[in-house]
């Protein structure tokens, strides 16, 4: 597979080009860019599988270049410092990134499952992150099943459910989905959206709930007449959000 690495630090783009060169055989580096400009344009000239894309740069972002770029034919991974805006949008479209410095076991990761999926022709993690990005309307998320992955709209999922390592996620008029992920995870990528844990096992959308009956705790009854258990420490900050 054909690589473009586009990062403003020169150093940071050598020794990425050295890693993959030592660590990953089945990819060759074509070209190089160090701003949205210069990175557009070897894109362009090189067409690569696999854009290597630092977010933070001078005079644009990561995410302006993928904007630019129009239909996106590559994967892209994104190296960057941890910013929890930008790695909330990644977990989001469940894009793959790499926080520097680049540990090569994470590397070497990222590179295998993209070969596994561009062999399969799966739609673009980065697409989804653009469409969010481009979005007027709802926002999307991926979710990796068992058998691949689904994307939906945020505001569809009613409430997410721990399941061991799982999390199940609900729906108004769907059937649930059981996700290769923790609630952790989920609850991380949700709460910007204003989905709230209410307990170990559940994390709601609100915008759903239909009843609330006192208790220790008390219990919420959501859309689809399913009731949950709130937990007495989560109990104030589900009643605050109610009341703003």
């Amino acid at each position: 597979m054909k690589a473009v690495i586009v990062d403003d630090e020169k150093d940071s783009r050598l020794i990425l080009a050295s890693y993959l060169k030592k660590y990953c055989s089945d990819v060759t580096v074509c070209g190089f860019g160090e701003s949205v400009a210069t990175g557009l344009d070897a894109i362009r000239q090189h067409t690569p599988d696999i854009v290597f894309l630092d977010i933070e740069m001078p005079y644009g972002n990561g995410f302006d270049l993928l904007d630019k770029a129009g239909d996106i034919s590559f994967e892209t991974v994104f190296v960057t410092a941890f910013d929890n805006y930008a790695i909330q949008a990644l977990n989001q479209s469940a894009a793959y990134y790499l926080l520097k410095p680049i540990d090569i076991d994470e590397l070497i990761k990222a590179v295998e499952k993209i070969k596994a999926e561009h062999a399969d022709n799966q739609v673009r993690h980065a697409k989804v992150l653009v469409d969010n990005i481009r979005a007027t309307g709802p926002q999307k998320i991926m979710l990796p099943t068992m058998e691949g992955f689904e994307i939906v709209p945020v505001p569809n999922i009613l409430y997410c459910e721990a399941v061991d390592n799982f999390t199940r996620f609900h729906f108004e008029h769907t059937a649930p989905l059981l996700i290769c992920r923790t609630l952790k995870y989920f609850e991380e990528v949700l709460t910007p959206h204003r989905f709230l844990r209410i307990h170990r096992s559940y994390m709601i959308n609100p915008d759903y709930v239909i009843r609330y009956s006192k208790g220790k705790g008390g219990y919420v009854t959501m859309k689809n007449n399913q009731e949950l258990e709130v937990s007495s420490t989560r109990k104030k900050e589900f009643l605050d959000l109610f009341e703003k």
